[in-house]
């Protein structure tokens, strides 16, 4: 097994055990990460860069949820490079509900140490189970009130 697949299992392993100081070590200082979910809605992701952002989101994450386990669904190392997909689960700590998701995220390693995550959700699936209900209404009044608010085309 490469050293960057075990890097990137160690740190997920860490990340569900809620062991953020063990995390942390399997991260350069400078490291750099981006998850491209709704901010609006989840504020703890997005973009974070360094130790200290990481550790503040891990522990977002432990404080809205009592407990997290994964499932590596596939992982895939070339070099300095890890691809995967998790299977996560989620108990939301307000109602005791479990949220179930998919995550595909993007490592890169540099000098044994991951540099920089990618991470990509089904955020709409997500939205969804985080708030309980249904949201694609909303999206249609949404579109359908700034279709009414558009301005009108001039006349020629």
């Amino acid at each position: 097994m490469s050293q960057a697949r075990e890097q990137v299992l160690g740190f997920l392993n860490a990340i569900y055990a809620r062991d953020v100081a063990r995390a942390l070590t399997f991260l350069d200082d400078e490291f750099d990460f981006v998850g491209h979910v709704p901010v609006e809605i989840f504020p703890h992701l997005g973009a974070r860069h360094g130790k200290a952002e990481i550790a503040e989101t891990l522990a977002a994450v432990q404080k809205r949820y009592t407990s997290m386990h994964h499932e590596v669904l596939f992982i895939a190392a070339d070099d300095n490079r890890v691809a995967t997909i998790v299977r996560v689960h989620l108990r939301k700590r307000s109602n005791d509900r479990m949220i179930e998701f998919l995550s595909a995220d993007f490592y890169t390693l540099r000098n044994g140490l991951i540099i920089e995550q990618r991470e990509f959700l089904d955020s709409f699936d997500l939205v969804q189970q985080v708030l309980e209900r249904e949201v694609i209404e909303d999206i249609r009044a949404n579109i359908r009130a700034r279709l009414t608010l558009a301005p009108a085309e001039p006349a020629e």
